[in-house]
């Protein structure tokens, strides 16, 4: 009997006659955007420190997953707008869609991101929702949850060390509406191409980044109050100062 993963591969191909023939499923399409009511505060972010001494060539020659962090250094601010930018920031527009610097199949940006911020200058340790349409960050949580998040991410210890994590969610029901079932594929995809464009900005700027895809997925879910259907964890990685 085959397993759920090969059984969703199967029923999820495109062919010609299952794609223009069958009848649509209804879905409810979401906001493009997500917004809290009542976040704690709203810190917009600085202009983004968009340089470095690597070009795109070297950045990916060097890329490593990078698990050795300086724990006693902040990250500036600058430094953290550049990596939010690079991953998820307005590019261009086109009427009322808002391009963004990751491809999304679509264009439609199901992915969201989260922050679990330890040692930011100018940010206070805490758990933030960035907008990138207002290119700033609101609060959600304060303190220090990286301990919390390393325990989630099975005792990851980079997590502790990491200047910054960053936690990146999926709202479904932006992408199900138009691709039905095979939305998941196409979010998981976002979320690499998300995660890769972290990669190369962090070695463009000498830091070390490691994504993670082995966590407890209703763990974080539940630190970030999230329903883990309708908007459930999907990928996460540490951003750090790299030790010398």
């Amino acid at each position: 009997m085959s397993g759920i993963g090969e059984r969703y591969q199967q029923e999820t191909k495109y062919t010609r006659e299952d794609l223009y023939g069958r009848a649509r499923q209804r879905h409810r399409r979401a906001a493009p955007f997500k917004d809290y009511e009542e976040p704690l505060a709203v810190i917009p972010l600085p202009e983004p420190e968009l340089g470095g001494n690597v070009d795109l060539w070297e950045a990916l020659r060097h890329r490593r997953s990078r698990r050795s962090y300086n724990h006693a250094v902040a990250l500036r601010s600058e430094v953290l707008a550049a990596l939010l930018w690079a991953t998820q920031g307005i590019s261009a527009g086109k009427g009322e869609i808002l391009f963004r610097t990751a491809p999304s199949a679509g264009a439609l940006y199901p992915v969201e991101t989260y922050l679990s911020v330890r040692a930011v200058e100018t940010l206070q340790p805490g758990l933030y929702h960035f907008r990138p349409e207002h290119f700033d960050l609101e609060l959600l949580k304060k303190g220090d949850h990286s301990r919390e998040l390393t325990a989630a991410a099975l005792a990851q210890n980079m997590v502790q060390q990491a200047q910054v994590t960053f936690i990146w969610s999926a709202i479904v029901a932006r992408a199900l509406w138009k691709y039905e079932d095979r939305a998941y594929r196409y979010i998981y995809l976002d979320a690499g191409h998300i995660a890769q464009n972290l990669y190369l900005a962090g070695e463009a700027l000498g830091l070390g980044v490691c994504a993670i895809g082995a966590l407890f997925d209703d763990e974080i879910n539940g630190l970030f109050d999230l329903d883990g259907t309708d908007e459930t964890i999907v990928y996460m990685a540490t951003v750090g100062v790299r030790a010398r």
